[in-house]
């Protein structure tokens, strides 16, 4: 049965939010705590108050009348704690590419296109942290949104299929193969569950504290891409949605699993379908290199959406790609520079709307269902003028979504469980 009010709680690189939804699908309340600039050590014990503090600007009266919840958090962060989840080393974070030699380990055990043989997966900093940690530092090694979930439920050790991948988790079989017990261990990982399974009730302390039901059942969440992903709607095979952020994220849904790090593409698990995509570096923190948001509302509305801009950029915003192009030394294209702005704008929405053609080009050659419409979500997806270019280049209807944020997202998982993915029914 539905929830009565679910609440769904967003961790990104600068801040968490927090969602609550109605059976319906009205939003109740909406908030927002922001991290600010942090060192290394002090990551952790902000996300531990964070989750609280942002729960508690929720309403008391709609807190209390919450009855299922869920997190969801950033792909490939991973922590060292013990079994009280108090973290032994400072999480590495999504975009740490420390483990380079743990990755070619990986590599050489599971194939260079295992989504686990990157210097940032979930697995290469797992060995990297336990070969420095040994054994008696850390017990476990757990996702962001694994460790977040267990401060709710005060059980250690639960992860689930999506954050689970990049530690090599094997979602088709159900389980961890043999090359990740050989390489890892398992006893140190995580049991992983499918997103929205139930875990547990809100630990006792916790509802206290926050003046919630202790009955308020937390289930397993998922990474924050995912759940920009689930708050769009999509279901249906060759239904994709560009996230429009910072950077350019594609999630098609495929029903078959694709994946080759040799162009950073990888497929979760979607019920009886898949997610298939990628996370290119570039995107919108490239505009706001040259442009503040006033610049690029007022420049927009010069450029005509249906004319070339007979410029060939591909903007980045700094040496190096992922997706749809895997190559680390990459620099960035965005000559020659016209002298007028709105020009040199137009030159570089064209870029990223290219590169987000060749992204959902790459998955189809690498499958995947070809894309049949794209819904947008994120900041760039409220610009028209690049909403008409993208549909230019791509060739399909281009839709901005009704509800763009992650945490609205992890809400409805929340709410429906497992039976939020085609074919499931809630566990």
């Amino acid at each position: 049965m539905p929830a009565d009010l679910a609440l769904g709680i967003d961790f990104g690189t600068s801040g968490t939010r927090a969602c609550v939804i109605a059976p319906g699908g009205e939003i109740e309340a909406m908030e927002r705590v922001e991290f600010g600039a942090l060192q290394d050590h002090e990551l952790a014990n902000t996300w531990r108050e964070a989750l609280r503090e942002v729960i508690s600007h929720i309403p008391a009266g709609l807190r209390r009348k919450v009855s299922a919840m869920a997190v969801d958090g950033t792909s490939g962060t991973v922590l060292a704690c013990n079994e009280a989840l108090e973290v032994t080393h400072p999480p590495l974070l999504y975009n740490d590419a420390r483990a380079s030699e743990e990755a070619a380990v990986i590599a050489r055990a599971a194939g260079a296109d295992h989504p686990a043989a990157s210097p940032t997966s979930g697995l290469a900093k797992m060995l990297w942290l336990k070969k420095r940690l040994g054994l008696a530092r850390a017990r476990l090694y757990l996702n962001q949104a694994d460790w977040l979930t267990g401060q709710l439920t005060g059980l250690p050790g639960i992860s689930d299929y999506h954050n689970a991948l990049k530690l090599g988790f094997d979602s088709t079989a159900g389980r961890w193969p043999e090359w990740v017990e050989f390489l890892a261990d398992v006893d140190y990982l995580p049991n992983v569950v499918p997103p929205g399974s139930p875990i547990g009730q809100l630990a006792r302390p916790m509802s206290r504290s926050l003046a919630m039901d202790s009955d308020c059942l937390v289930r397993a969440g998922t990474t924050d891409s995912i759940a920009a992903f689930l708050a769009s709607g999509a279901t249906a095979p060759g239904e994709a949605v560009t996230s429009l952020g910072t950077t350019l994220v594609l999630k098609l849904v495929s029903r078959v699993p694709v994946e080759s790090a040799t162009y950073g593409v990888y497929s979760h698990w979607f019920g009886h379908l898949w997610l298939a995509g990628g996370a290119s570096n570039s995107g919108g923190g490239v505009l706001l290199e040259h442009f503040s948001a006033n610049e690029l509302a007022s420049l927009s509305s010069e450029i005509d959406p249906e004319r070339d801009s007979g410029l060939d950029y591909y903007p980045l915003p700094g040496r190096g790609e992922r997706f749809p192009v895997q190559d680390p030394h990459m620099a960035s294209r965005v000559e020659p520079r016209p002298h007028n702005r709105a020009a040199f704008l137009h030159g570089l929405l064209e870029g990223l709307a290219r590169i987000e053609t060749l992204g959902y080009r790459r998955l189809a050659e690498l499958g995947a269902d070809p894309a049949t419409r794209v819904i947008s979500t994120g900041g760039g997806a409220g610009n028209p003028t690049y909403s008409r270019i993208r549909q230019r280049c791509l060739g399909i209807p281009v839709i901005r979504a009704g509800e763009q944020e992650a945490a609205y997202g992890c809400a409805r998982l929340a709410q429906r469980g497992t039976a939020l993915f085609p074919g499931m029914n809630d566990g």
